[in-house]
């Protein structure tokens, strides 16, 4: 037990340095949707779609490697120096191709000449700085890590309210930037933001000697190419609908169903917060006794929260929307959020379950299942947007997450078997997800009754669960 609340101790603090900067950054969405008509916040969109992309491709699945193996190798200083050096030279090279041919990359994907430039700029930077905090989680410095997400982040808040707010924008400071459309104000702020963030993490560039062990290499790429490819299926998978919906059904609409789908980000922050304590805590504990067991309790206790938050917002979605959506125009998509909910709630439990494949080195496993979400997510947008519209959106990033959840699941079975209590994950899941849809969609959000369901799921799990509480409270 003490090896639990250890990782839950983890967990938190990792959670605060991603949930707190994150649910700052949320607050933006209200700023965002008061200043920027739909057309423009669907830009917006589009913009960190292909950011996303980037990311992936940019990484190749180094930091997921660099875990692996800075935890596994015994000579950590060669992993390290390795896994930097490669990913400077890498990021080096990836953006003098660019930036020359950055014309027919941004008419290709869409974006405006000026919002590519920045947007090469981001994704250079945010890459050059994963291996640093990455280091910060995998050597256990949580507090160093939430204190730069935290210091990025208000930063990025701070610029966007002094450039995008009528109430406290400074003119003169627009002025410098000179830009004709103010979404672009949003890219400036995040590309100065994770500039500061550079600067701050720039010791850790030479925290090991300077070698280079292309063994080492070796084992990282090909532990990690299969990640990058589950990683462009998972971008596929998260963001395809927000970049079709522009062509199907125009950016008026896609711009209300991407801030919709904003309101999943209590799902999306849980998942997050957890995974940046779970990743390097799974690989450092993989040699310990009772690991399996450790893995199972993990997650049943990770469904059961998640669970809780999806009623939470489901159920008083009428109180929590107005806090961040005012304008009647971005309220068109909001039947999807319910759907959203469960979705990543199937994907949180789906990052718990692929530590198997990561643990037994057999991350194409990951690739495969990916590859499948993503297919199941191109088909039915494909199909069904110009049937129903952005609702298939959702259903199709339902259905996608879900599976892979479940293949995942009995994949794992085989390879790395864990003593799921499935019976119960699949109580919990179940009945919230039904009385959340019964609520939002049969009684018309009817908060009251809502709560009645609520209070009543809060009695099942205290009921099944309350020898196991019993024993958390003694210790």
């Amino acid at each position: 037990m003490s090896v639990l609340k250890s990782f839950f101790k983890d967990t938190v603090i990792y959670g605060l340095a991603i949930v707190l900067p994150r649910l700052i950054n949320f607050l933006l969405v209200r700023l965002h949707t008061d200043v920027l008509p739909n057309e423009s916040y669907s830009e917006n969109t589009e913009f960190y779609v292909v950011a996303a992309f980037f990311n992936v491709i940019l990484t190749y699945g180094m930091e997921t490697s660099f875990f692996r193996f800075f935890s596994k190798n015994k000579d950590k200083s060669a992993v390290l120096s390795t896994a930097m050096i490669t990913i400077v030279v890498s990021t080096f090279f990836f953006g003098i191709l660019l930036f020359l041919f950055r014309v027919p990359i941004s008419e290709a994907l869409r974006i405006n000449t000026d919002f590519y430039t920045l947007l090469v700029g981001i994704t250079l930077i945010d890459t050059l700085i994963v291996i640093p905090f990455a280091y910060l989680r995998v050597t256990g410095r949580p507090i160093k890590f939430a204190v730069i997400k935290l210091i990025n982040v208000l930063i990025m808040v701070l610029l966007n309210v002094l450039l995008l707010s009528k109430t406290y924008g400074l003119e003169s400071l627009r002025q410098v930037f000179n830009v004709e459309n103010n979404v672009e104000y949003i890219f400036i702020a995040n590309l100065i933001a994770s500039g500061v963030v550079l600067i701050l993490v720039l010791p850790y560039f030479f925290k090991a000697k300077l070698q280079y062990d292309t063994t080492v290499l070796k084992q990282l790429l090909r532990y990690g190419w299969p990640i990058m490819v589950a990683g462009l299926a998972f971008v596929i998978n998260e963001n395809l609908d927000k970049w079709l919906l522009p062509e199907i059904e125009g950016e008026f609409v896609n711009g209300a169903y991407s801030a919709c789908y904003k309101l999943a980000v209590f799902m999306t922050l849980f998942i997050q917060a957890f995974r940046m304590g779970a990743e390097p805590f799974f690989f450092n504990h993989s040699d310990k006794e009772n690991a399996t067991q450790t893995y199972a309790t993990i997650l049943k206790y990770f469904t059961i929260v998640g669970a809780l938050g999806l009623m939470i917002v489901v159920i008083y979605i009428d109180l929590l929307r107005p806090i961040f959506i005012k304008k009647e125009s971005y309220l068109l998509a909001l039947d999807i959020v319910p759907i959203v909910l469960l979705a990543n709630l199937c994907l949180g439990i789906y990052h718990n379950l692929s530590i198997w494949y990561k643990l037994t080195d057999q991350t194409r496993f990951g690739m495969y299942i990916s590859i499948i979400g993503a297919a199941i997510t191109i088909a039915f947008n494909l199909i069904f947007i110009p049937k129903i519209g952005f609702m298939a959106c959702a259903y199709a990033t339902l259905i996608a997450y879900g599976l892979m959840m479940l293949i995942s699941y009995f994949l794992g079975r085989k390879y790395y078997p864990v003593p799921y209590d499935i019976n119960r994950i699949s109580l919990y899941l179940l009945v919230s997800a039904g009385l959340s849809f019964i609520t939002y969609y049969h009684f018309d959000r009817n908060i009251l009754l809502g709560t009645v369901f609520l209070l009543l799921f809060v009695a099942l799990v205290a009921f099944l669960e309350r020898n196991e509480f019993k024993q958390l409270l003694k210790r």
